[in-house]
């Protein structure tokens, strides 16, 4: 009996039930985490599946850096959501409506044509020297060379005027001259004031 369908179903469930939890439990710092739960199951899906490098990057650029970031802000602005969250169950009547329709959406655009249960066959095993990280690097430093390279320089283009947007001289600003502060010395800072005792 192949045990490799039994995980994938029952990793996916666990995906399944931390998704749900993410946008249904009440505290930010729950819905973090479980959202690290449903990036860690997608990782041991792509593990299934042979895709060890996505997996990978997935562990250590979501879970290790993005969650981490989410984490550190939502602790520390200690946001009060009771508010934001008092109109959940008028929404939702909506929102399964919304989930339905994009269900249905996805359902006829990539359906049965392409992920249909009715031709599905087993993928040929790979020999041992299989290297998923090499045949991916191939084939996006080959073939989708040019879409690569766009799409690095608009990532640089944008982290450019993220900056420029951010760094740039305001007139209002108040800012020190770390110069001006080695050079100070103790009578620019210390003024002896000398008065008569009081009784």
């Amino acid at each position: 009996m192949n045990i490799e369908p039994m995980l994938f179903y029952a990793f996916s469930a666990i995906l399944v039930m931390a998704s749900c939890a993410v946008i249904t439990v009440r505290s930010p710092v729950h819905a973090a985490l479980f959202l690290v739960l449903a990036f860690f199951t997608s990782a041991a899906i792509w593990l299934l599946l042979e895709a060890e490098f996505l997996a990978i990057v997935l562990v250590l650029v979501y879970v290790g850096a993005v969650m981490v970031l989410f984490l550190f802000v939502v602790m520390m602005l200690d946001i009060n959501v009771e508010p934001m969250r008092e109109g959940f169950i008028r929404y939702l009547p909506v929102g399964v409506l919304v989930a339905v329709v994009m269900l249905l959406e996805m359902g006829f655009v990539v359906g049965p044509r392409l992920f249909g249960l009715d031709h599905i066959a087993d993928p040929a095993p790979h020999a041992a020297d299989y290297s998923n990280t090499e045949e991916l690097g191939e084939i996006l430093y080959t073939v989708y060379a040019y879409p690569f390279e766009i799409a690095a320089a608009i990532l640089l283009i944008a982290i450019v005027a993220a900056i420029t947007l951010t760094m740039r001289r305001r007139p209002d600003t108040k800012v020190q001259n770390p110069a001006d502060q080695v050079m100070v010395k103790r009578e620019d800072r210390v003024r002896i004031v000398k008065m008569d005792a009081e009784k």
